[in-house]
């Protein structure tokens, strides 16, 4: 099985060449390990230093964010035949030895999207700020919620996909990607496997996608509020339907209370109208709902589509390029 670890990069000339060199040569069960960096839009020596070194370059000419950089490491994997996909951050904060862990899984057969878990066990918990962790492990919740099982760490960059976790793959979000890829794969009922490893935080070090943790949060509900609207588009609206009729309840209940009470309509006719203006919204959102769980079965079918046109594309391309 040919393995490839893809390193999304953003000025990291400074620790890159260390991350490079600690890389394993070979990894049991793997009939080679290459090496690819991603520069996405770096304006130092990345891509130069990358290169010096035998990494495969694929540079960006401007920055277009993480998500991005891992859409072009996945299309790399596919389109050159690997069997499987590990990627790692490039400021050392995981260990390059760590690969083979994290590949294991997936090597086995016992899974399909092996991830490393910071969280999973408790004597491994880094020592990271309280705000970070905090904003994890709700992260972490709110995926596990949406996802139906218990994920621990669903923002870990350290990560090994298999060939049918690559090609079910289909993400939209260029900011990030680490928590829509959760949710693509575990909707798809693909095989999930955390594996706990150990991380270094830095003091001096500011996250390229973290380093305002209010715009990442912003950023990233975004991409999850998308991605569970297109996966369960009838469940999605009809809640907005149920909220929004419980109003209409509520309001008419005082309008019709008022009513038995006095025997008229006038001094809460507000009431009434506001119950009216909500049962409206309930009943757009009930139809939305209805019509989007059509286009739902169309989504369906495209996946499927796509699935099998990328499968056929790598059964039938010659060599490896």
């Amino acid at each position: 099985m040919r393995l490839l670890v893809a390193i999304p990069c953003l000025n990291e000339a400074q620790t890159l060449g260390a991350v490079l060199d600690r890389m394993p040569k070979a990894i049991a069960g793997a009939s080679s390990v290459d090496i690819l960096v991603v520069d996405d839009g770096s304006t130092d020596a990345t891509a130069e230093l990358a290169r010096a070194r035998g990494a495969i370059v694929k540079r960006h000419s401007i920055n277009r964010g993480v998500g991005e950089a891992f859409k072009t490491a996945l299309d790399y994997a596919l389109a050159n035949r690997f069997d499987i996909l590990v990627t790692i951050d490039a400021d050392g904060q995981f260990a390059p030895e760590d690969i083979p862990k994290i590949a294991g899984p997936i090597l086995e057969g016992a899974a399909d999207f092996v991830t490393g878990s910071r969280f999973i066990d408790a004597a491994m918990i880094p020592d990271m700020p309280p705000a970070k962790l905090w904003g994890n492990r709700r992260m972490s919740q709110l995926i596990s919620r949406l996802a139906g099982r218990q994920f621990y760490d669903v923002s870990c960059g350290f990560r090994a996909y298999s060939t049918e976790a690559m090609l079910n793959l289909n993400l939209h979000g260029k900011f990030t990607y680490t928590q829509e890829t959760f949710l693509d794969l575990s909707l798809k009922r693909l095989t999930i496997k955390e594996v706990p490893v150990k991380v270094l935080y830095f003091a001096d070090r500011q996250s390229r996608v973290a380093n305002n943790l209010f715009s990442y949060a912003v950023k990233t509900s975004k991409i999850i509020f998308r991605t569970y609207r297109d996966f369960h588009p009838l469940r999605f609206f009809w809640l907005f339907a149920a909220g929004s009729g419980l109003v209409s309840l509520v309001f008419g209940s005082l309008f019709l209370l008022h009513f038995i009470q006095t025997g008229r309509f006038s001094g809460n006719l507000w009431e009434g109208f506001l119950g009216g203006f909500f049962a409206t919204v309930a009943l757009i959102f009930l139809m939305i709902g209805v019509v989007t769980d059509m286009f739902d079965r169309l989504r369906m079918n495209q996946e499927k589509i796509l699935y099998q046109l990328k499968k056929q594309r790598l059964l039938f391309r010659d060599e490896p390029r």
